[in-house]
């Protein structure tokens, strides 16, 4: 008799992460390199970011001197860990560069492909 759960992760219908829920990680696929005569490596597949334009904005911050992206992500996402979804929203590949210029505008935005409120 095979296990239930293991059936159900294997024909994709659960999600299966090594990651946490809050990492930018979370449902990334975890594959393996077989190669001859040599141990397996894992690797992860490639996560594609999302374009700004997914992301429905919900505030803006502007930025003041000794903003931090994290602490940011704390008081906006309730989570400082969350640092990278501000980086996608923005368009940032370092996460310093969004809190780097004093007066800079930060989008804060809910998580991508979750519409915001209509103005209708």
């Amino acid at each position: 008799m095979s296990d239930p759960l293991q059936a159900l992760l294997e024909a994709g219908v659960l999600n299966s992460s090594s990651f946490p829920p809050n990492s930018r990680y979370y449902g990334v696929a975890v594959k393996t390199l077989e190669q001859k005569n040599q141990e397996p490596i894992a690797y992860l597949k490639r996560r594609f970011v999302p374009p700004p334009e997914n992301f429905s904005v919900m505030q803006q911050h502007t930025v003041v001197q000794g903003d931090r992206i994290d602490n940011l992500a704390a008081q906006y996402l309730g989570d400082p860990e969350l640092y990278w979804r501000l980086c996608d929203a923005n368009r940032a590949i370092r996460p310093d560069e969004l809190t780097e210029t004093a007066g800079a505008v930060v989008n804060i935005t809910l998580p991508e492909g979750v519409p915001g409120a209509s103005n209708a």
